[in-house]
């Protein structure tokens, strides 16, 4: 027997799971994690905590420009990870769900 909470869920996922592509609300779930973890790093890189960067980054600049993409794509990898996977596991726990009803269903006949 499914819990109110299931059959809730069954019912909000069985529309939402065509909007796979359609959704931008999707990607803000990603998106401060991914802009949370490039703050980190350039907090760390800033602080000169580690001399050695410092003197790299210091002597050349065309590096800032590499760390820059590099924290882009960290950003959007982040972004379209989170979305995918947060994805993934609503459909996972659809299909387990559909089993569940599908056993008490056939149980209960």
């Amino acid at each position: 027997m499914l819990t109110p909470d299931e059959k809730a869920f069954i019912e909000f996922w069985a529309v939402r799971r065509t909007e796979k592509k359609k959704s931008l609300r999707q990607f803000t779930v990603g998106l401060p994690l991914g802009v949370m973890i490039v703050l980190a790093l350039f907090v760390n890189l800033i602080s000169g905590w580690h001399k050695r960067a410092a003197m790299v980054i210091q002597n050349n600049s065309s590096l800032i420009i590499v760390i820059m993409i590099a924290a882009i794509a960290i950003v959007v990898f982040m972004t379209i990870f989170t979305k995918n996977h947060e994805w993934d596991q609503n459909e996972i726990r659809y299909q387990e769900l559909l089993q569940k009803q599908k056993k008490s269903d056939s149980a209960a006949n």
